[in-house]
């Protein structure tokens, strides 16, 4: 009886003290509670956590970033400083190359990092050590940023692997870093009259979609220095410099609009094209006068090799027709093209004339009878469009001389050759002269070869020379 009565007195005295302890313990932590609660608010006006310890609030990760930069106080879907003067926005940006270069297309791809700089007092916040925030995408869709676009952009999008890359970065004054990296694909409208020998003058140009010049003004950072770009090697072309430019733009619906340009100048690679077109042109032409050297009568000869270079050429032109925009102009390549083409062409032309007077020669001295009466022609094959047996020579026929009259001429004849008469004599010597050359031509069938083994190459020669000081 007196065991349990001691053990009870012992648990009710132990039962005291802990509530004793319990209650004391608890009204310290409600006492610094109210503390810190009291100090927050007296310094953050009462909207922060009550467990903060710190006043440094760049330092507290217990804090809510709309808390913090006071989101939900303000109406974000204005611009700041909102009926006074235009905000300024800076634009800075950084090339990070560029991807293609379309000449079907007229257009290039490029891709960049687009920082913009201003000033919004809402997003200002406190901190001691002036320690600026940096946030991701998640915040940019919370507050105002510029709606900068790309004039005469076909598409453009912004990078999301891992993330989407965007930063935005608060200093404590309200200075805002807004950066994104975009890839966009703009029109770049060019010039072709000295293609493949041009040069390119392509634009990326900047302007806001909805503020004109008196609500935003668009301006380089750093002037020409806000432009910079990596080492960018391209295939065709050789960047020549980037220029940062500022101008505006009128709507005749909205007004005026501040414009910002990147202007870059692009010189083509000519070494690619003489590899690809201009030598294998080259020795189309050189291998349509081979012909020339080739015996006049051996037509199946002459005949392939000007069709194997025309069928050539006509190739060539056609490869480089299907790389190119269906422009309305000539082009430089089109010019040499041609004018090779017609040189291959005037070569076969040439073996035409050649075996078409062979063909006129061989058959008068047929007519004069310079081929043996013992000549069956019916069962004679020449492969050159004329009448030869293996018995007759095959080498040029000579000068046919006139027959010898048996009765000499007398005085009066040869005073009638030596005078002719005012009536007629200039007439029959004018006539005579005619047939001579005509028959000078087609005995000498020959000589069209020579001629032109000699006019073919300084012709194309000068033509080389013309071109290439023309457009190099």
């Amino acid at each position: 009886m007196k065991v349990d009565l001691l053990a009870y007195v012992a648990l009710a005295v132990s039962g005291f003290v802990s509530m004793v302890t319990g209650g004391r313990s608890s009204s310290r932590r409600k006492h610094k509670e109210v503390f810190v609660g009291e100090n927050s608010k007296f310094k953050f006006g009462g909207r922060i956590d009550y467990k903060l310890k710190r006043q440094d609030s760049t330092k507290t990760l217990l804090i809510k970033s709309e808390q913090l930069l006071r989101i939900e106080e303000h109406d974000f879907a204005i611009r700041p400083g909102f009926g006074g003067s235009a905000i300024p926005v800076g634009i800075d940006v950084q090339v990070e190359s560029i991807d293609s270069i379309s000449e079907v297309n007229m257009d290039f791809t490029m891709t960049l990092y687009l920082r913009h700089y201003w000033k919004d007092e809402r997003l200002a916040f406190p901190s001691g050590n002036n320690l600026s925030r940096t946030f991701d995408s998640r915040l940019v869709k919370k507050i105002w940023v510029p709606d900068v676009f790309f004039v005469h952009s076909k598409r453009s999008f912004i990078h999301d692997t891992t993330m989407e890359n965007i930063m935005l970065r608060v200093y404590p004054d309200g200075n805002i870093l807004y950066s994104v990296r975009v890839t966009v694909t703009a029109l770049c409208s060019m010039d072709f009259s000295s293609f493949p020998l041009d040069s390119q003058n392509c634009s990326l140009e900047l302007e806001s979609y909805a503020y004109n010049e008196n609500d935003l003004m668009l301006y380089w950072k750093n002037g020409n220095d806000s432009l910079r770009t990596d080492e960018i090697v391209l295939s065709q072309f050789f960047i020549e410099h980037f220029q940062a430019s500022s101008g505006l733009a009128f709507y005749s619906s909205t007004g005026w609009y501040n414009r910002l340009f990147i202007t870059f100048i692009l010189r083509r690679h000519i070494f690619f094209f003489m590899l690809q077109t201009y030598f294998p042109t080259m020795l189309m032409v050189v291998l349509s006068w081979v012909s020339f050297w080739i015996d006049r009568r051996a037509v199946p000869a002459r005949v392939s090799l000007g069709i194997t270079t025309v069928l050539t050429m006509s190739t060539i032109i056609t490869g480089v027709s299907t790389s190119m925009p269906q422009v309305s102009y000539v082009k430089a390549v089109d010019i040499y093209l041609w004018t090779s083409f017609l040189f291959v062409f005037l070569s076969v032309i040439e073996y035409a004339a050649v075996n078409y007077c062979t063909t006129l020669e061989e058959m008068r001295k047929m007519k004069r009878g310079k081929i043996p009466s013992t000549f069956n022609a019916s069962q004679a094959m020449a492969y050159d469009g004329c009448f030869h047996d293996d018995d007759i020579e095959l080498t040029s026929f000579p000068h046919p001389v006139p027959p010898q009259s048996p009765n000499p001429p007398t005085p009066a004849a040869q005073s009638l050759d030596a005078h002719p008469s005012e009536g007629g004599g200039t007439r029959l010597r004018r006539q005579r002269s005619v047939r001579e050359n005509v028959d000078l031509l087609l005995s000498n069938s020959d000589m069209i070869d020579s001629y032109s083994r000699l006019a073919f190459p300084l012709s194309y020669l000068l033509f080389n020379v013309i071109y290439w000081s023309l457009y190099s």
